[in-house]
């Protein structure tokens, strides 16, 4: 036992698993893994049973894998008593509960565990969301009881929240901290929220793209390859709904509601509907898809599903095209189209900058060449595709303009001004703008059904998404063909309207801020709330990680037009943010914002 002496810390010798459900068996499994014996509790034999079997297939599966051989499988379930009987865990250093996600539950459970158990021992919720304040408040010893939430698989996931109240024990957050470490798992230390630091994030978000897809803003496929291609994340939004279950969503987002008031976390009506409907996802075999039968995870066809024949087709022949700006972006899109063999017709304002956009084509397809991905003779015909000009009047038989100038709505609602008078009654006028409205440089134009927007990511040759945006005017050809166009060079085609920040950073920028104002508020550590989102729930980078190599400025300048666009008190840029930029501390690029490069 941890004593006041600076120099002792605590051992646990043996492990008590109060709820043998997936979670409970898969925390099971973590400890008898690491050699400590546990005792498993449920509330009958059948129970126990089911919970048996859990154990048995995880480990199967990993003996089938070649990562736990057949003695190490016998050993580990060897390590594993199963009970009915709650008194068995009396001698258990640490008692994990594992049970359902309902408060009077869980307080009853720890009412009885704290007469059951030593007055030293420690006692842990796996709660995802309900206070561990008041779970502990059920016990005598409120300052060793803790949230040691793992998330699911156990076996698998290696992030583990360590939840500590008020009035926990700081020792006994030091102990379990190491204990956690001691099961290679990764400990991130915050307060007693809910939603603690990864759902209180990640649930916020999916509440958003729900409330996207309810208000028709675009269709679930393009919100989920708009996340997946855009932002690298594993799966779209609706897609993990469906995964993690749309009741346990909805409850989820229920109590972070009741206890923040945060309207971005009231839980967006079509999810109470369709839970209402029993339609929960996966394991009902039918959600925001449909899928082949309950517990499935192969996406079938439904009425929602686009067919084959409504694949988009061009509608107007493009065979020039042109791309005014001489930045990274214009630089991207001339490579993606002229590779894709489209005449292309760049113009820039220099000279300058005209050739040494042509140098950059130049430089990235000969690293191309080099990793194998480009053959000589290819980058030739590239290069004699392109024509550098620093005169506007040289688009005037282009069948497609694309702008890629600096993110200034007065800049660019000049150039689609001339644009406009420049190029042919038929030329499609396409602007990458990714927060501007697309309306603003349609309407100073004689052409408005013919102005779209195309919004490329960075690098444009790498990242395989387009924001196709249409406004109220866009013509549905005009939509259909810039679609297919991007189909023709490889790309995928997102649809939505003319919205601020269509859907990308309509989703992503809003997370990014919750993630400011979480910092901003002392609740968790950067390096804790950026380690919670890669590890718990697999995303390439952390929120500070992205909001530095984006630069503070871009992203407090998105978090502004999002907030006047909405007008939803929950999108006002934080406070920090706006100080970090004032500051000068802008990202990366600047050597300096959430963390410091300055010595990298």
């Amino acid at each position: 036992m941890t004593s006041t002496g600076e120099d002792t810390e605590r051992e646990f010798h043996s492990i008590g698993v109060v709820g043998l459900g997936t979670m409970g068996a898969g925390i099971a499994e973590v400890f008898a893994r690491n050699g400590y014996p546990v005792v498993g509790v449920e509330a009958n034999d059948e129970s126990v049973e089911r919970g048996r079997q859990h154990l048995k297939h995880s480990t199967d599966r990993a003996v089938k894998r070649g990562k736990l051989d057949e003695d190490a499988q016998r050993e580990l379930l060897d390590r594993v008593t199963f009970t009915t009987n709650l008194s068995d865990v009396k001698d258990a250093d640490l008692v994990i509960e594992a049970v359902v996600e309902h408060l009077e539950l869980k307080q009853d459970l720890f009412r009885q565990l704290d007469e059951v158990v030593r007055p030293e021992a420690v006692l842990a919720t796996n709660t995802s969301s309900l206070s561990v304040t008041e779970i502990s408040a059920a016990t005598t010893r409120p300052g060793r009881v803790i949230g040691l939430h793992f998330f699911n698989p156990a076996p698998v996931q290696n992030l583990v929240e360590i939840v500590q109240t008020v009035v926990t024990d700081p020792e006994v957050l030091h102990d379990v901290a190491r204990l956690a470490r001691s099961l290679a798992k990764i400990p991130v230390v915050c307060g007693d929220r809910a939603g603690f630091i990864a759902n209180s994030l990640l649930f916020g978000y999916l509440n958003h793209a729900a409330a996207m897809y309810d208000a028709k803003y675009a269709t679930r496929e393009d919100i989920d390859a708009a996340m997946r291609l855009g932002c690298g994340y594993p799966m779209g939004p609706l897609a993990l709904l469906d995964l993690i279950g749309l009741d346990t969503a909805y409850e989820i987002l229920e109590t972070m509601y009741r206890q923040g008031r945060d309207r971005l976390h009231a839980p967006t009506p079509i999810l109470k509907q369709m839970v209402t409907a029993g339609m929960l996802g996966r394991k009902t075999g039918r959600g925001f898809y449909t899928y082949e039968g309950p517990d499935s995870p192969v996406v079938v066809a439904d009425p929602l599903t686009a067919s084959e024949d409504g694949q988009p087709r061009l509608q107007q022949r493009i065979a020039k095209i042109g791309v005014v700006g001489t930045g990274t972006m214009a630089t991207g899109v001339v490579e993606v189209f002229a590779k894709a063999g489209y005449d292309v017709v760049l113009v820039g304002r220099s000279t300058d900058k005209v050739d040494r956009l042509i140098g950059d084509v130049e430089r990235s397809l000969d690293k191309a060449i080099e990793r194998g991905r480009l053959e000589q003779g290819v980058r030739e015909e590239v290069l004699s595709r392109l024509t550098g000009s620093t005169v506007l009047n040289d688009l005037a038989q282009v069948d497609l303009v694309v702008e890629a100038v600096t993110e200034d709505l007065t800049t660019k609602t000049v150039l689609f001004e001339n644009l406009d008078g420049i190029c042919k009654p038929e030329a499609i006028l396409a602007s990458t703008t990714s927060s501007l409205p697309v309306i603003a440089l349609a309407r100073v134009t004689s052409r408005p059904e013919r102005v779209i927007g195309m919004h490329f990511f960075n690098p444009a040759p790498v990242m395989r998404l387009v924001e196709v945006v249409s406004t109220v005017s866009t013509a549905d050809h005009v939509a259909e063909t810039a679609r297919a166009l991007c189909g023709a060079v490889e790309k995928v085609a997102v649809s939505c309207g003319d919205r601020a920040g269509f859907i990308v950073n309509a989703l992503l920028f809003p997370y990014l801020n919750d993630a400011v104002k979480m910092l901003q508020a002392h609740y968790a550590t950067a390096d804790d709330i950026d380690t919670a989102m890669k590890y718990g729930c697999a995303l390439p980078m952390g929120p500070f990680e992205v909001l530095d190599v984006v630069g503070n400025d871009v992203s407090l300048a998105i978090q502004r037009e999002l907030y006047l666009e909405y007008r939803e008190p929950g999108f006002a840029p934080a406070p920090l943010l706006e100080h970090l930029v004032t500051a000068g501390y802008l990202g990366r690029k600047t050597g300096r914002g959430f963390r410091d490069y300055s010595a990298a």
